[in-house]
């Protein structure tokens, strides 16, 4: 039991690592041709919005909010993938953090 709950706080810490490792990591996704790209962390906050000048045009500004609300989404998207990946690296696919088969059950911080 002393080995199991070694290994859970091992778990932990190396999740807790890697969620820190996120916020320092990026993707970028690039919408309408790359007239508008967002930059997002791996924790998932916005980062940057940049928006090629032909892109606006007073008499659609409707498409230019489509295109922003696609890139951000993608972006987050991305984002997720990402913070996915390392995260499942530390947890070996223990099925989420609190998701059905998950550690969220064990009722330990960040689980």
């Amino acid at each position: 039991m002393q080995q199991m709950m070694q290994q859970v706080q091992k778990m932990q810490a190396d999740m807790m690592a890697a969620q820190e490792s996120l916020k320092d990591e990026t993707v970028e996704a690039t919408v309408g041709g790359g007239m508008v790209s967002v930059t997002v962390s791996g924790d998932q906050v916005v980062k940057a919005i940049t928006i090629d000048p032909q892109a606006v045009d007073a008499d659609d500004v409707e498409m230019l909010s489509d295109m922003v609300l696609a890139a951000v989404n993608e972006g987050l998207r991305k984002s997720q993938e990402l913070a996915a990946q390392k995260l499942g690296a530390v947890t070996g696919g223990l099925g989420g953090l609190g998701g059905p088969g998950g550690l969220g059950g064990l009722g330990l911080p960040g689980f």
